[in-house]
């Protein structure tokens, strides 16, 4: 299932601002929009909803648009999904592409509660569920795109199949080539890419394992590595060097934006940037975002 691609944008904005108050996440995200980028990702664990954040804030811009990075699967039933959808893509027009994902079985066991499935097949039901569910609220105009969160070939395959692409989060520019081969030409194709502005290499790898460790050790992340050439050993000790290096894009301004041109020359259709902050504190470096920025390059 192909389409959605334009409401993205080309580059847009990945982050964890649950430690803004409203009116400072509406500053931020209006920052965003001035600094040229085409998008705001949010993500969805503990903090909160992304959908009344969301909602919300489109009505503080103008014209950036809005995405879930991602929204968990288990939070919600189908019928409930289907709702938030067309909901959505009713308020903001085309300035809104659901991401959705199956999380991690820690998250979704032990925080929620819920039997942790298979994560293709449960993917698959919750999706066949949604398009299948009833709603007679207003339609949108046009059906709101969505993503999944799919970092291996049976789940990437799927993405292509009953979604309009992926949202690989977690991966590299290679990932994003084997991605692409996967979902074929038409599919939407939006990896995340971790960034960091330091160029002394044991302040910036100590930095970039803060912020992975609470990946680390998940399931879900170390298959994909494996699958990109990884081994166990890469995982230990807050990771290897070349594994730190290959996930998070650390540097002056110009080995960054390499980075994001890699991902797409190799075929992604939108980047979405999470930059850290090099003194490790929480939050978006927005020095480097506006370094960055699409309206000053």
């Amino acid at each position: 299932m192909a389409g959605g691609g334009e409401r993205l944008g080309g580059l847009g904005v990945w982050s964890w601002l649950d430690g803004l108050a409203a009116p400072a996440l509406a500053d931020f995200a209006r920052r965003v929009e001035g600094w040229g980028y085409s998008a705001l990702w949010f993500p969805e664990a503990v903090g909160r909803d992304p959908f009344s954040a969301i909602g919300w804030l489109a009505a503080q811009c103008k014209e950036l648009r809005f995405a879930t990075g991602i929204a968990n699967i288990y939070a919600r039933d189908a019928m409930s999904m289907r709702a938030i959808a067309q909901t959505m893509g009713e308020l903001c027009g085309e300035r809104f592409v659901l991401g959705l994902g199956v999380s991690h079985a820690p998250m979704v066991a032990g925080l929620r509660g819920h039997n942790y499935g298979k994560p293709v097949a449960t993917m698959r039901g919750y999706l066949e569920a949604m398009a299948a569910a009833t709603y007679r609220g207003p339609a949108p105009a046009g059906e709101t795109p969505v993503l999944l969160a799919a970092l291996r070939p049976k789940m990437l395959a799927l993405a292509a199949e009953l979604a309009n692409g992926a949202h690989p989060y977690n991966t590299t520019p290679e990932h994003t080539a084997r991605a692409r081969e996967i979902l074929g030409a038409g599919a939407l194709l939006a990896p995340e890419q971790m960034a960091l502005l330091e160029t002394d290499a044991a302040k910036a790898r100590a930095v970039a394992r803060r912020n992975l460790a609470v990946y680390l050790p998940l399931p879900n992340y170390q298959n994909c590595w494996k699958w990109l050439g990884f081994g166990d050993a890469d995982f230990q000790d807050g990771g290897s060097d070349r594994l730190v290096d290959a996930v998070v894009a650390w540097g002056d301004e110009d080995a960054i934006a390499a980075r994001i041109q890699q991902h797409r020359d190799a075929g992604a259709d939108h980047v979405c940037i999470q930059t850290f902050r090099p003194d490790g504190a929480p939050g978006p470096d927005e020095r480097l975002l506006e370094i960055l920025a699409p309206a000053r390059n």
